[in-house]
């Protein structure tokens, strides 16, 4: 899932569901992952809940914890947004158009890679 929202951080232009901290649950916990003593002693990761969904978000991208909370509670806005909207949300619709355009740029590679071995085919017919 965290590829799926990274894709998505054009907020602007997002028209996401506002979260209140009323129903938001917040934990800082120790991270994981490598960083040895820079981890293992600080509690620096946040742990956001949406209450009324369910939804749990974990953020331990940066060493501080205002970072982390602000970044948790984005990602935990877009994932309640397409929790609630499904496929009418702009999140929804910006993985998809991303993925749309990941799939065209592998298909002109592909074109690409075979004109060239056409083209490289041609020249070892006209040495002969």
């Amino acid at each position: 899932s965290a590829p799926l929202l990274q894709a998505a951080r054009k907020k602007n232009s997002l028209n996401l569901l506002r979260l209140t901290e009323a129903e938001l649950e917040e934990q800082f916990v120790r991270g994981d992952g490598p960083g040895g003593q820079a981890t293992n002693k600080t509690n620096n990761c946040v742990v956001l809940k949406h209450i009324p969904s369910g939804i749990v978000v974990k953020c331990h991208q940066t060493r501080s914890v205002e970072q982390n909370r602000k970044i948790a509670r984005e990602i935990l806005q877009e994932k309640v947004d397409l929790f609630y909207k499904g496929e009418d949300s702009d999140v929804f619709k910006e993985q998809k158009a991303s993925e749309k355009k990941k799939q065209e740029k592998k298909r002109r590679v592909k074109e690409n890679l075979e004109r060239k071995r056409h083209f490289k085919e041609m020249q070892q017919l006209e040495k002969k």
